[in-house]
């Protein structure tokens, strides 16, 4: 009695494992090509979110705003939300949440639902690009700024101060007006 030796099995060709990772590499391409796109409209759908976020920020502030800053010694007599500047060419300048102007003031206030410090020094280089165009076009009035949030630090309230801006801040089912104090002061452009 002797032992039976298997007959051997026909190997792989490499066409045969080159066509498999193909079709693997295939399959990866097209699985994350999917994901992109989940990923994609999931950016979309979180901005939206965060845009409602800000506009419904916007809906709690505005209303007594004028008032609130009269308080404080600003008599405003035109307030918009939502204004773009743009220039002779149709370049884009800068979009400001919410303006408030009288004879010789110009608040420019951003709102944020939790505003950062990014978010404050982009505010503070906005209102340096509108700065630049209002002299352009002789405009001497004098810009200020302000930063609006629903949830803000002491970091990021200390960081507006420290650049000049007035803080609102919520109170209840209203918002309180933050001057900037010593060492700080409101800053003019």
């Amino acid at each position: 009695m002797g032992t039976t030796i298997p007959e051997p099995q026909r190997g792989l060709t490499f066409d045969d494992v080159w066509a498999a990772l193909m079709e693997g590499r295939k399959q990866m391409e097209e699985t994350f090509r999917r994901m992109d796109e989940r990923a994609d409209r999931l950016d979309k759908q979180l901005g939206e979110l965060g845009n409602r976020m800000g506009e419904m920020v916007e809906h709690l502030v505005k209303p007594n705003m004028l008032e609130k800053f009269q308080r404080l010694g600003f008599v405003f007599t035109k307030a918009y939300a939502d204004a773009v500047i743009k220039d002779e060419n149709n370049k884009f300048i800068a979009q400001i949440d919410i303006t408030l102007e009288d004879g010789d003031k110009v608040m420019l206030v951003e709102v944020k639902n939790k505003p950062t410090t990014e978010n404050i020094a982009e505010h503070v280089e906005r209102i340096k690009k509108v700065r630049a165009y209002a002299d352009s076009r002789n405009d001497r009035r004098k810009l200020m700024g302000a930063i609006a949030g629903v949830v803000m630090s002491e970091n990021e309230k200390q960081f507006a101060f420290k650049n000049g801006f007035y803080v609102f801040e919520p109170s209840g089912t209203t918002f309180n007006i933050l001057v900037p104090e010593s060492p700080y002061s409101p800053r003019e452009w």
